[in-house]
């Protein structure tokens, strides 16, 4: 095994639950190669998910991807990001392009996809979505997070369908004193 990988190893161990380590093993494993695209992208999930700077996370993803398009462990934390600084439009053309490279994980693709759509309130087209995401899943253990992703989409159109407009809610007391 190369000295990249015990340290590339390290990070990936210890994130995020020691963020030291991961950052000091990072920074060894980035001085014997630069361009490793998973480096690079574990530097982008921490900028993006510890310190919520998006356009630094962005800027890791972007080179990762400008090394090696096929860089699969990118993508689906690229999508995530974009979704929280809401660069929808960014995020729907890497799903688009995405979707065609061969060996990549589809349905987290399609979740991110509808997560987009979910995100916009356009909850018909997320499940839409959704269900592409289950024809795809081949990963028994991640069938439950594409269900959790439904199951808050559907609750979210129900918050819909329920809601009654104020007018009606004082109507209905006054009628039923």
């Amino acid at each position: 095994m190369k000295t990249i990988d015990k340290y590339l190893f390290q990070a990936l161990d210890n994130y995020p639950f020691w963020l030291e380590g991961t950052i000091e093993s990072l920074d060894y494993a980035f001085s014997y190669d630069p361009k490793n695209t998973m480096i690079l992208c574990l530097y982008g999930r921490i900028q993006a998910e510890q310190l919520m700077n998006y356009e630094e996370a962005k800027t890791y993803f972007q080179e990762a991807l400008s090394i090696n398009i096929h860089a699969l462990e990118v993508y689906p934390y690229y999508l995530q990001t974009l979704i929280l600084n809401e660069d929808f439009e960014e995020a729907q053309k890497l799903i688009d392009f995405a979707l065609t490279i061969k060996g990549i994980n589809k349905s987290d693709i399609y979740i991110k996809k509808a997560v987009i759509l979910e995100v916009q309130h356009k909850f018909k087209e997320a499940l839409k979505e959704i269900k592409q995401a289950k024809l795809y899943s081949i990963h028994h253990d991640y069938d439950s997070g594409i269900s959790e992703v439904e199951k808050r989409v559907k609750g979210k159109m129900d918050l819909l369908k329920n809601k009654k407009p104020k007018k009606e809610k004082k109507d209905s007391k006054k009628k039923s004193k």
